[in-house]
This record gives structure tokens, C-alpha cells and sequence, in this order.
């Protein structure tokens, strides 16, 4: 995600300074155009706008705040932006350790996956100030096609956890139903028809279940990020005094998959659990 997102900066015309905890992954975009940093501070000692995509909470406190951090080695004034799923928690830490920097902050992570980030197709979630919004906005454009204020800090975070709990609620349920179309000896196709046509068929659960029926996983959306947004989801329900029961069910099944050897496959490998190997 965080390479096309750079790329699309790239492509905008945007002196962009990248780092990514495994060097190598820099290559292409250092081949492109980027500047390679040694450490998350000096890719952002100079910027402008500086922008985190990793996977978690830790990944991102330990790029942000960890040794050689990028907020120590921020400019007064710059903006900060964080496009990860993480928790609402921590976006507010993040929040308040940038404010103290003298930093402007943003929350906006972003729905859709590799393909759409490539393409500059995201749609960012933005929790903050529209002032800065306003301010970053020619970043985002470069990124995505659609920049939607939702609230003040913390709100792209907490709507972003609810848009993923759903998705894998409907993910997981549409694993158990393919179980019972191949077990039940139905015809596939015909029934994998009726649901992608019927009331059921969502985009997600059209594009997932062709990846299920072709046994395609090469990861579009890692199965075990959708086990961690599931928790990090049913945690954020519990601060609102709801109890996530369909979320914790979808994440027993994301947690069973990847305890199998399926977590760096695609989400739809979570119907792998159903089939004979």
C-alpha cells in the first residue's frame, strides 16, 4: 500500500525521501524518482507532509516515536499523517506527542487495497482539523479520488475499524457458505451465481468469492491484517459499550485460518479451514 501510495506522490510531481523497515523494498521506488532514508527521522527532518502506512499499532509507534522516530526529527509546522488501521487510542497519543512537537496531525486511513493505491484510487478517511485537511489536501489528491472529512482526531481511525469489522463479518460468512455449496455437492458456479447476483452480492463478496472459487490468494488484503482489524475493532466496540458477537465470531475464524499457515495469504484463504488439503 505505502509503495503505490509513494509512487502516485512520484508520479505527482512530489520530491518524496521514503523509509521502509526492510531496505530492499525501497529499491523500485528509489529507481523511480524517491530519495531512500536510513531511518523514519531522516526521511522526515526535511518534509512537508510526512506520511506512516505499516500494518499495526506497533509498527507505527515504533516509526514514529521509537529510536530515530520521525516526530523527534520533525519540523515545527509540518503535517503528520497517519494512513494505517490502527487503534483510536493511539491515534490520539499520536495526536497529542505531534501537537507537543509543534505538528499539525491527521488521521486518514484509506479503504482499498494494493490495486487501488497503485492506480490512485484510495478513499481517505480524514479525522482532524479541515484546516489542515485543507492544507494536505494536494497530497491526497495525488493518492486517492475521494478525501472525506468524518470528524475531529480519532474519527477516520474508528469509522475505518467499523468499515473492516463489516468486511470481515461478510468474508467470513461467505467462507461458510461456500463450505456448504461444495459440501452439499450444489452445482458451484450456479450457486457462487445466485449470490453475487442476488442481495448478498456485495462488491467484497463478489471479488472475494472469485479468488475462493479460483483458489487464488495471492494476497490482495493479508488475511492476518483482518484478524488484527477484527480486534482492534471489537476492542474499539467495547469502549462504546458494544459487544461485537458476529466480529468475534468472523475473528475466530481469521485467527483459525492464519494458526494454519494461511496469515500472509489473501483474506479470501480463510475458507482454506473448510477444504481438504
Amino acid at each position: 500500500m505505502g509503495s503505490g501510495m509513494a509512487r502516485r506522490l512520484l508520479n505527482g510531481g512530489f520530491a518524496v525521501t521514503v523509509f521502509n523497515r526492510n531496505p530492499e523494498k525501497s529499491g523500485p521506488l528509489a529507481a523511480a524518482g524517491a530519495q531512500v532514508a536510513r531511518s523514519p527521522g531522516e526521511a522526515a527532518a526535511q518534509a512537508v507532509v510526512i506520511v506512516s502506512m505499516v500494518a499495526d499499532d506497533s509498527a507505527a509507534r515504533s516509526l514514529w516515536l521509537g529510536e530515530g522516530g520521525a516526530l523527534a526529527a520533525a519540523l515545527p509546522g509540518a503535517v503528520c499523517i497517519e494512513c494505517s488501521t490502527v487503534t483510536v487510542p493511539w491515534v490520539q497519543e499520536l495526536a497529542a506527542a505531534a501537537a507537543a512537537r509543534q505538528c499539525a496531525f491527521l488521521d486518514a486511513p484509506v479503504t482499498g487495497s494494493k490495486s487501488q493505491a497503485a492506480a490512485g484510487e484510495l478513499n481517505f478517511l480524514v479525522g482532524g482539523d479541515p484546516a489542515i485537511l485543507e492544507q494536505a489536501r494536494p497530497v491526497f489528491a495525488a493518492m486517492g479520488k475521494n478525501i472525506l472529512s468524518v470528524g475531529p482526531v480519532g474519527s477516520g481511525a474508528r469509522l475505518k475499524l467499523i468499515n473492516n469489522f463489516l468486511c470481515g463479518v461478510q468474508i467470513a460468512a461467505l467462507a461458510e457458505a461456500v463450505a456448504m455449496i461444495e459440501r452439499s455437492g450444489l452445482d458451484r458456479v450456479k450457486a457462487m451465481e445466485v449470490l453475487a447476483q442476488g442481495a448478498p452480492g456485495s462488491p467484497l463478496v463478489k471479488a472475494v468469492s472469485t479468488r475462493m472459487t479460483a483458489a487464488d490468494f495471492t494476497p490482495n488484503f493479508l488475511l492476518r491484517l483482518m484478524a488484527k482489524d477484527l480486534g482492534y475493532a471489537i476492542e474499539e466496540a467495547a469502549r462504546v459499550s458494544v459487544d461485537l458477537q458476529t466480529g468475534a465470531a468472523a475473528l475466530e475464524l481469521f485467527q483459525r485460518a492464519a494458526a494454519a499457515g494461511y496469515g500472509d495469504q489473501d483474506i479470501a484463504a480463510v475458507v482454506r479451514q473448510f477444504r481438504k488439503p
